[in-house]
């Protein structure tokens, strides 16, 4: 049987009226993370990457706690700022063919929005610049420094050329240094500390070769969630969290000092048992994340105990305790893993208000395109 707390947070007052599955944000909750991100760091020092929610609604909340700096990945999510009118926003993606026309397109129609990008070669910059320059614009760059991921960016060791570089070319600017550290999964502060440190050196000798060389001082923005702690106690660094505003199961394990709160959750419903210890949940790859193992996707909070043994995609097959009283139809809050790709996974998140349904909030920048 389903445990029916009523008093659990998660609890939906007329959840049968919802059809799963259901992408479920806890607005109170969502509003607790944010004044818990601000309440330790000068807001003017966050620049949160908006990937996890994609919403104009998580934007405005952002707002107006004191935050105007973002950080993105797509064009669609930049274009999202700009229509609620963020004051700054990193693209924090090197733009390649028709996505520098697009963000320059960007610059002309959302004029209260300053848009820069990421580079880390001459070859892109050159084509940015002659781009810039037949459009009359100048574009804000950053560097994108690999730092260990070796996902994009270039060594800091190797940047100063690139810099130099940039720096003779027309229609752009170069304003900062970009070092994401997504490849640090040490749960140990201590030893996470150690290794953001290491990276920090780096980015900060580049930093400081590049004023000794006449450079203005370059704005740094480093970091995602796991850094945020250690980054923001350095003053010189622009933080980079997302994931704070939903959390996620993942986080909750794996960065105990971190006390954000489960914000989103998927509902979904028992639809059949085609054995005697088998449930089928309708929650299928098309409703969660699930780029991780199978065990490690969701976790349902009002059964604990249930464990997924198969996974299609509209269907989750998970285990059950013999003679248990699980019933077609009973409702299960599910905790993500991994929330970013799945809020990527939904047109919209009902918004969930002292257990009480309220309004749906669109994930706008989860298209490729919105209009430009």
């Amino acid at each position: 049987m389903i445990k029916n707390d009523e008093m659990a947070w998660y609890t939906i007052d007329g959840v049968d009226q919802l059809d799963t599955p259901a992408l479920v944000v806890y607005v109170d909750r969502v509003k607790a993370n944010i004044q818990k991100l601000t309440k330790g760091i000068d807001p003017s020092r966050l620049r949160p990457h908006v990937k996890t929610h994609k919403s104009m609604e998580v934007t405005q909340l952002l707002m107006e706690a004191g935050i105007h700096k973002f950080k993105c990945a797509t064009i669609s999510e930049a274009e999202m700022l700009g229509i609620c009118m963020a004051k700054d926003v990193l693209l924090a993606y090197q733009p390649i063919g028709t996505k520098q026309s697009r963000l320059l397109a960007l610059q002309q129609k959302y004029p209260a929005t300053q848009f820069s990008c990421l580079l880390d070669n001459l070859a892109t910059a050159t084509e940015l610049s002659s781009l810039a320059m037949q459009n009359q614009m100048i574009v804000p760059v950053f560097i994108d420094l690999n730092v260990g991921m070796d996902r994009t960016g270039i060594w800091p060791e190797k940047a100063v050329s690139l810099a130099q570089g940039i720096a003779e070319l027309k229609g752009l600017k170069l304003v900062g240094l970009h070092a994401y550290d997504g490849h640090i999964e040490e749960i140990d502060l201590e030893k996470r500390t150690q290794e953001c440190l290491e990276i920090y050196n780096r980015v900060a000798a580049l930093r400081d070769a590049l004023i000794k060389m006449g450079f203005k001082r370059p704005t740094m923005v480093m970091g995602g969630s796991p850094s945020f702690p250690i980054y923001s106690q350095l003053d010189d660094i622009e933080c980079s969290p997302g994931t704070f505003v939903y959390w996620d199961e993942n986080y909750l394990k794996g960065l105990p000092e971190q006390d954000f709160l489960p914000a989103m959750l998927v509902l979904g419903r028992i639809i059949s048992m085609p054995g005697p210890n088998m449930l089928t949940v309708d929650i299928g790859h098309k409703s969660i994340s699930s780029e991780y193992p199978l065990d490690h996707r969701i976790r349902f909070l009002n059964a604990p105990e249930l464990r997924p043994i198969s996974h299609s995609e509209e269907h989750m097959v998970v285990s059950a305790p013999h003679h248990h009283s699980y019933q077609v139809g009973e409702v299960l809050y599910g905790l993500p893993y991994h929330v970013c790709p799945t809020c990527a996974l939904h047109d919209y998140a009902i918004s969930i208000t002292a257990h009480h349904i309220g309004k749906p909030w669109k994930a706008v920048a989860r298209n490729r395109v919105i209009e430009i």
